[in-house]
This record gives structure tokens, sequence and C-alpha cells, in this order.
């Protein structure tokens, strides 16, 4: 049977995402549970009539989400949704614009919890963390770099300031990438006046939270984090639009 027909859903981007799609609805819904033995690569072939290497490609993307182990000469066996099903963003999910707006989202709704919960329980070591953070931001920018880095440090030590090690490691997890001019196109291609500009206001936005936090003020902090985030993603939508002649 065709992989669009088995999914029902748009075409995938590759074949080997829509067997994984098919495959973990088939786990998610019950209809094969921890446990259970995955079909033989000739079976998965036949019935989802795809090659060899679409079925490898895609046990290796459920085994990279903790979906499902295999143990060499025996077969692949379902792990379920328990303790083997670990958050993870995969590299191939922040590729578009559509997906990096939607880890933005996800920050938005994390972030600015953090952000408050950071103003009031931060610790002066923790303060002077994010400061050596905006400095670094600040000097990669002078220097003509995109302070990728300093950037996701900022945010990861805000993470930390919370006292609370759940939400260092969601960033921990969502890592640098996640930062949105590290995985699209746009900000390269402007002159270096107006990178320097663009990172300028990214850093004042920055300076805004910290002054927040520094002040022990949650809902100054929760408001200031949730403005910059915002900036981020309409920053993110017009950049990658002119990027693509559309402005």
């Amino acid at each position: 049977m065709n992989l669009n027909a088995i999914t029902g859903r748009r075409r995938p981007k590759t074949l080997a995402l829509g067997l994984v799609e098919a495959l973990g609805d088939r786990i998610r819904e019950g209809r094969l549970n921890a446990g259970d033995k995955l079909p033989t690569e000739a079976a998965i072939m036949a019935e989802f009539e795809v090659s060899r290497t679409v079925v490898r490609e895609a046990i290796s993307k459920l085994q990279a989400a903790g979906l499902v182990e295999t143990r060499h000469g025996i077969g692949t066996f379902v792990l379920g949704l328990g303790e083997g099903a670990a958050f993870r963003i995969a590299p191939d999910q922040m590729g578009t614009l559509t997906d990096v707006v939607a880890v933005l989202e996800l920050r938005i709704g994390v972030e600015t919890e953090a952000a408050a919960l950071a103003a009031q329980r931060r610790s002066g070591d923790q303060l002077a963390a994010m400061q050596e953070a905006l400095a670094a931001f600040a000097a990669a920018a002078q220097a003509g770099r995109d302070a990728v880095a300093a950037d996701f440090q900022f945010h990861l030590e805000i993470a930390r300031a919370t006292g609370n090690p759940h939400f260092e490691q969601l960033m921990g997890t969502l890592g640098a990438p996640s930062i949105p001019r590290a995985r699209l196109p746009g900000l390269d291609s402007v002159a270096p006046a107006e990178r320097l500009a663009y990172l300028t206001r990214v850093n004042a936005e920055h300076e805004h939270i910290l002054d927040a936090i520094s002040a022990q003020d949650p809902e100054a902090a929760r408001a200031a984090m949730r403005t910059h985030l915002a900036n981020s993603r309409e920053r993110r939508r017009r950049a990658a639009l002119a990027a693509a002649g559309g402005e």
C-alpha cells in the first residue's frame, strides 16, 4: 500500500520520515506495544512499498527517538512511550522557517516563566554570569560574528538561575541551534553595519531582561522575555522573506 495513503497526511519531506510517522502512530495508538517485535525489513518494504534503505533510515530515526531498540541477530523491538521516549528536537526538525517558529513558540512558553523564576531566585554569581554572556555577545557583534554562542549562553544562564534543573535540562536539549539565526539564512547576506545594528537591537532586549532579573521583578522579567522572543520570531520571518526575495 502507498505510504501517503497509509499515513493519511500531506506528503512527508522524505519517504523515511513518512515511514517514521506511520510506525510511530502504531506505537502511540497501541497497535504496537512495548516488547513487540517489529515486522522484518522485507515485510515493511512490501507493506509500505519502500526500499530497504528507507526502512533502515526510518528504524534509525525511531531508535534515536527512543521508540525502538535493535537487538543484533534478533530483530527490532518496541520500547513504548515510557522512559525511552526522551524529548528531543532532531536537526531535520529545525530546517525550515516553520520549524524555527515552532521552536520559538515553545521557548516563549518555557522561557517567560524561567525569567520570572530567575528574577525571584537568582544569586549574585548567576547574575554575573548573565552579564558576562551579554558582554561576550557585544564583543562578538563588534567583531562581525553572529554571537549565537553568547546568545544561547545568556538564555542558559537564566534557566540555571531558576533553581529548577528541568529548565536547564530543557534548554540544554534545545542547544544553540534553537537560536533562530543559527538555522536559517538571512543575516549572513547583510552589510556589516546592518548586521551590527540588528545584533545591537537583539542585545538591547537582552539588557531589558537582565535589568528586570537584577531588580528581582518577576513580572517585568516575564514581559521582557516574552517581548524578546516574540520579536525574534518576527525578525526571523522578515529575514527569511528578505532572503527569498519577498521584500
